[in-house]
């Protein structure tokens, strides 16, 4: 346990900046910080060698994914009487909405080493030797594994499956 406070404690911040990023609300973030913390507690033995960081941070997008799934299902609760015309009127968001959980339903799609090098690069900032030390994978592999990601998420994104694509032709 002891063990495990020593690897943990430090990531916290780390992973409320994410969060809050994640959420755009400091309430939620915290809430989804503790739920990603209580998970690690809970699934500690499940813990496959490797990156403590990169683990929480795959508990954590997740988790963030379920409660955007979640929200988009059964939207905003507000008692009628207390909603005025401000509250019930407001711009079409829903294209914006769409394009974002699209890109998140995208991103968990990736292979989690690939999800993983692309948070840690691309959202948290780490540089290539850092990833690699967290993930203790050689710097090469950080690149490859980011290269695929960015190529698959990107393929993802323009509707191409990934890997190689064969055309179709009709037979007459």
């Amino acid at each position: 346990m002891k063990d495990m406070l020593v690897q943990v404690e430090p990531l916290i911040p780390s992973l409320r900046r994410y969060a809050r990023a994640l959420m755009r609300d400091r309430t939620t973030a915290d809430d989804l910080v503790q739920d990603c913390l209580e998970r690690a507690v809970s699934r500690w033995h499940q813990r496959r060698d490797g990156s403590v960081r990169a683990w929480l941070f795959t508990i954590l997008h997740n988790l963030a994914v379920t409660q955007f799934r979640q929200a988009a299902t059964r939207g905003r609760h507000m008692p009628i009487d207390d909603a005025g015309e401000r509250e019930l009127a407001s711009a079409a968001a829903q294209e914006h909405r769409l394009i974002y959980q699209d890109v998140l339903n995208k991103l968990a799609r990736l292979p989690e080493e690939q999800r993983a090098v692309l948070l840690l690069v691309a959202v948290e900032d780490f540089s290539y030797a850092d990833a690699a030390k967290l993930l203790d994978v050689p710097v090469g592999t950080v690149m490859s594994r980011l290269s695929r990601a960015r190529e698959r998420l990107q393929q993802e994104l323009e509707g191409a499956a990934p890997g190689n694509v064969v055309e179709l032709r009709s037979m007459k």
